[in-house]
């Protein structure tokens, strides 16, 4: 934004010296100037502070800066984790690995004061499967035990989320449906993934 001020200079007394002498005396070779405010980046620190106001830390996925976080439930899968992470973050998405010797309940609980948008829980059922368990948010109902997704199924889930933009990863359902056992992930009544197969 471009603004003008008339009211700081003249409190400041700033004058600049001119070419015309208006009334004949020399002090009146001196004028009085505009102020001129340019706040290139203003707008866009105000957005952020409103933004960070709004969501008080609990950034929906698309704009969070912990999209996902993957824990193994021992060290025997810390290997297996860190394929996962690599995968998220091969797709383009914000992803960490929580390989720490804490106890797992431990770890699950940094990751929800850290408020990550995905809490990804993998051990021998999900390393035999090639998924993960999933712990949503600001979905409590699967915050027990999760549910377990193929990484196909998770990325496709993030994609669909990424593209609707929902302001609350909760406006995300998960629908299993149809004989064959299809599976549709519906962001904001808008079906963005159809036809991902099931964990």
């Amino acid at each position: 934004t471009i603004q003008l001020d008339f009211q700081l200079p003249s409190q400041f007394d700033l004058r600049f010296r001119t070419d015309v002498q208006e009334s004949g005396k020399s002090e009146d070779y001196y004028a009085r100037p505009v102020m001129i405010h340019r706040a290139v980046l203003g707008s866009v620190e105000r957005m952020i502070a409103i933004l960070c106001e709004h969501f008080g830390g609990k950034w929906p996925f698309w704009l969070s800066p912990r999209q996902a976080i993957v824990i193994p439930v021992s060290g025997n899968f810390n290997k297996y984790a860190e394929t996962v992470k690599k995968r998220l973050q091969d797709a383009g998405y914000y992803a960490d690995a929580a390989l720490s010797d804490f106890k797992l309940n431990r770890k699950i609980l940094h990751a929800e004061k850290a408020v990550y948008n995905f809490i990804l829980v993998v051990g021998a059922e999900e390393q035999d499967g090639n998924g993960v368990n999933v712990r949503m948010r600001d979905n409590p109902a699967s915050k027990k035990k999760g549910e377990m997704w193929s990484l196909d199924k998770l990325l496709a889930c993030m994609q669909a989320l990424t593209e609707k933009k929902p302001t609350k990863d909760s406006d995300l359902t998960q629908e299993t449906s149809s004989a064959n056992g299809s599976s549709a992930v519906t962001v904001n009544g808008v079906n963005g993934v159809n036809g991902v197969n099931g964990s």
